[in-house]
């Protein structure tokens, strides 16, 4: 897995980015903390390996091996990253979790909705001719649409350049199609990611061993406060990406979990 680590002497953050980002996405908030602060690509996500099956226990798993042995962490997860959070804060992983914080996280899914990320989760990565075009995929793909520029660093940290195995139509009628190896930009994303499935809350909530507050933006779509437990902190005026969106309204997160 690839991570980056920093900050100063103090109690330390492990952040962990949304399905289809990367730990760049933290960039803006992990300077409000105080302390030390461990920032990982999840496997299959930027420079980070894939995984061969994805399941919230094997990222939480994979996540466990970058800790420092012995190291205490409050953990902080967006989406994805907020369910491997309270997975982690179940203890079952080795990891001394202080308190947890899932921001953002989906909670409820439909049969279709499932079966859509299924479906996205058997498709061959795409490989785009050019890198605008490349970026504004994943710029949807990670719901940072909007809120990070095409040319950001950002952005580059979700992206790789080379050959990739593509589908291509049929020739001239024919049945079927094919792959092929093709050059140009492609998403860092493994696509199996999409196939991770859906939370158990209750069950995550019931396992928890540290303290565990659940977060999200007022405008999440994909979040919303009624399907959030009592006790949830509602962030005024923000979406999906409130980290990204503006990383200071998280200083109340921030400080719960140095707290804790």
């Amino acid at each position: 897995m690839h991570v980056r680590t920093g900050g100063s002497d103090g109690p330390t953050l492990l952040a962990l980015h949304g399905l289809g980002a990367t730990g760049a996405v933290w960039n803006g908030l992990v300077e409000r903390w105080p302390g030390r602060w461990i920032v990982p690509d999840l496997p299959g996500h930027g420079r980070s390996e894939p995984l061969p099956r994805y399941s919230f226990g094997a990222l939480a798993a994979a996540v466990a091996e970058v800790v420092p042995a012995g190291t205490t962490v409050a953990v902080l997860g967006h989406s994805l990253g907020g369910v491997v959070a309270l997975t982690l804060a179940s203890g079952w992983f080795g990891v001394r979790v202080s308190g947890a914080c899932g921001l953002g996280m989906k909670v409820r899914w439909s049969d279709e909705e499932l079966a859509r990320a299924a479906d996205q989760a058997g498709r061959p990565a795409k490989v785009f001719g050019s890198r605008d075009e490349a970026a504004a995929r994943w710029l949807k793909v990670s719901g940072l649409h909007g809120l990070v520029p095409a040319d950001s660093p950002i952005v580059d940290s979700g992206l790789v350049e080379g050959s990739a195995v593509a589908e291509h139509a049929p020739d001239g009628g024919a049945p079927g199609g094919g792959r092929e190896r093709t050059e140009g930009w492609r998403l860092a994303l493994d696509q199996a990611a999409f196939g991770v499935g859906a939370p158990d809350l209750d069950g995550l909530l019931a396992a928890a061993r540290a303290p565990v507050v659940l977060a999200a933006g007022e405008h999440d779509p994909m979040c919303p406060a009624e399907h959030l437990p009592d006790g949830a902190v509602i962030l005024p005026g923000l979406g999906h990406n409130a980290h990204v969106e503006d990383p200071a309204a998280l200083d109340p997160l921030l400080a719960r979990l140095r707290d804790a």
